[in-house]
């Protein structure tokens, strides 16, 4: 029995370290990300909702806790009379477009299940044919970039840190989650972007799209 507990104790020491290690490398990392930038004022105000342009905005939009919660339905209207695109409820970024530099997002996300066909997160702006430098999109359960490659195979029903580096010079974007390094992929060209997240209808949505979103915070490379 004595030998039994020491070993427990053993074991429950050496998971403990192992969490420590575990956490101290993940602050590591998600500090390295934002190493070397600055951090640009937000506040409400940046947080522009766009939402069906016929239902008031606190029936899609919320905010409470911290917490931003955007929903549509795939039948709503588009955001404006005169657009021909996808339902969205969608926070746009406000006041800090750009078309050169280094620049970041960074926030938590949060999907619930049953969500899909949808985009999530986007940066705006980009060459003809294309609108957009990125598109991170839900099929299903699996986080995607467009409709392929998967990125995260299973992403509904927890919180996971989100940072988007967008490089425009270099014509790169870099996708990590939870401080790893998922994805990169080219530019699209472009003269003015954005950051945009919350809930824009792609092909084969689900009748109703929903995503979550804290901490969001916009950086800009130093020079």
């Amino acid at each position: 029995m004595t030998s039994f507990c020491h070993l427990l104790l053993v074991l429950l020491l050496c998971f403990s370290i192992f969490q420590l290690n575990w956490r101290q490398a993940s602050a590591r990392r998600e500090h390295s990300l934002t190493k070397g930038f600055l951090r640009l004022p937000l506040n409400q105000s940046n947080l522009v909702i766009q939402r069906p342009y016929n239902v008031p905005e606190k029936q899609r939009y919320s905010f409470v806790d911290g917490v931003h919660r955007l929903w549509v339905y795939k039948t709503d209207k588009p955001h404006s009379p005169i657009s021909k695109t996808s339902p969205r409820t969608e926070i746009r970024i406000e006041g800090y477009d750009y078309r050169s530099g280094v620049w970041q997002f960074e926030a938590y996300g949060y999907i619930p299940r049953g969500t899909s066909g949808v985009c999530v997160m986007q940066v705006f702006g980009s060459s003809p044919p294309h609108a957009t430098t990125l598109m991170l999109r839900v099929y299903n359960g699996s986080l995607s970039y467009y409709r392929a490659p998967v990125l995260v195979p299973n992403i509904y029903n927890r919180w996971f840190k989100l940072n988007v580096i967008h490089d425009v010079d270099s014509s790169n974007v870099k996708v990590y989650i939870d401080g790893a390094l998922i994805y990169q992929a080219p530019g699209r060209g472009g003269t003015s972007h954005y950051f945009k997240c919350g809930v824009y209808a792609q092909n084969d949505c689900s009748y109703l799209m929903e995503s979550r979103w804290k901490g969001i915070k916009v950086f800009l490379k130093k020079l």
